[in-house]
């Protein structure tokens, strides 16, 4: 049975800091491309950054400088490091893998940036 379970969404001050995490289990997890959606209400789910087997990265120009993601195949763990939190940045966060037609999602976790 895979399982991908974020944690680390809290209530954050704008220009805090969170860093969510992402561990997966029941998937060969160092093969997998591991990515980061959210999801703000009345609005689509969007890309916020994706990590591949190999390590390289792509991140949405809307947090670019501002969020890092990362992974520890050991942990079977994905990061996303959150930094200079904007109101615009509230969502539900998702993670989420991807290998060749296989692909699961997480159940979320909620991001809120007050001002």
């Amino acid at each position: 049975q895979v399982q991908l379970v974020e944690s680390g969404g809290d209530l954050v001050q704008v220009g805090g800091s969170l860093r969510l995490s992402c561990a997966a289990s029941g998937i060969m997890f160092s093969i997998n491309t591991m990515g980061w959606y959210r999801q703000a209400p009345g609005k689509r789910r969007e890309l916020v950054a994706t990590i591949s087997s190999g390590g390289g990265t792509k991140v949405a120009d809307s947090v670019k400088g501002r969020f890092t993601i990362s992974r520890d195949d050991a942990k079977s763990t994905v990061y996303l490091q959150m930094n200079s939190l904007k109101p615009e940045d509230t969502a539900v966060y998702y993670c989420h893998s991807s290998y060749r037609i296989y692909e699961y999602w997480g159940q979320g976790t909620q991001v809120t940036v007050s001002s």
